[in-house]
Formats: C-alpha cells, structure tokens, sequence
C-alpha cells in the first residue's frame, strides 16, 4: 500500500518531468499552485516566475532525478539539470512543500556541477562521470 509519502513523491517526479523534461505548460500548471511561494533566489516569484524562466531557457534543458525523499507533505529531489545554456550543469538539492497533491512552496541549493579538474576528491558529483566524460 501506498503512503501520503509515496504519493508525494510519485507527484513531485512526474510535475518536474512535466515542466523540465517534457516542458509541456499547460499539463504543468495542474502540480503547481496558483499560490506557489518561491524561496530560490535564482527564480521570480511564483507558478509565473518558475514557468517563465523554463520557457527562457533553451529546449535542450534536462533534469534528471537520482534521489527522491520524502517526510510527510516534504519532498527533496537531488538531480542535475542541464542544456539550460550555462557552462557548467546544475547540480540541485529541491525542497517542495506539497499539499492534497499539489506542489505550494518551494526551496533549493543549486552548485555547478565540478569536471575531473576542479573535484579536490577526485571524484564526480553525480554519477559515476564527470561532465567532460559524458
């Protein structure tokens, strides 16, 4: 049997599948509230402010998900976003606070990704390659 965790989960994967990877908007708009509180200082406040830097970034933009957690209506999502037109991929950890299914605040810590050069561990920050590798 499912928990309210592994609901929010399933939720929080397939709303930034949605908007990131399928950048389908209007089917995006039904995970997001229109009351969306935006915590990350690289986004505008929002639903509008969060839809609108997607639609500015180019059509290449990935995100890929390698872990998904959750306690009660929190979820956290570590994944890499890429082809957004930056040097280096995004490496995220994001917060988002759901409630009755629907994604209604959001927190982030955002890095560019190291190559094999800049790692001081000598070992890549998601994976098991460096960005240069790929």
């Amino acid at each position: 049997m499912s928990t309210v965790e592994d609901k929010n989960k399933a939720i929080v994967r397939e709303a930034f599948d949605t908007l990131f990877n399928k950048r389908d908007h209007a089917a995006a708009e039904r995970f997001w509230s229109p009351d969306y509180i935006q915590h990350s200082a690289r986004i505008a406040p929002g639903r509008e402010g969060l839809f609108d830097l997607v639609k500015s970034l180019p059509a290449e933009l990935k995100h890929e998900c390698a872990l998904i957690m959750a306690e009660g209506d929190m979820v956290m999502v570590r994944g890499r976003f890429s082809g957004h037109g930056q040097p280096a991929p995004w490496i995220a950890a994001d917060f988002v606070r759901t409630e009755d299914g629907i994604l209604v605040q959001h927190w982030d810590v955002i890095e560019e990704e190291a190559s094999r050069k800049e790692s001081l561990s000598g070992l890549p920050m998601y994976g098991d390659d460096f960005p240069e590798e790929r």
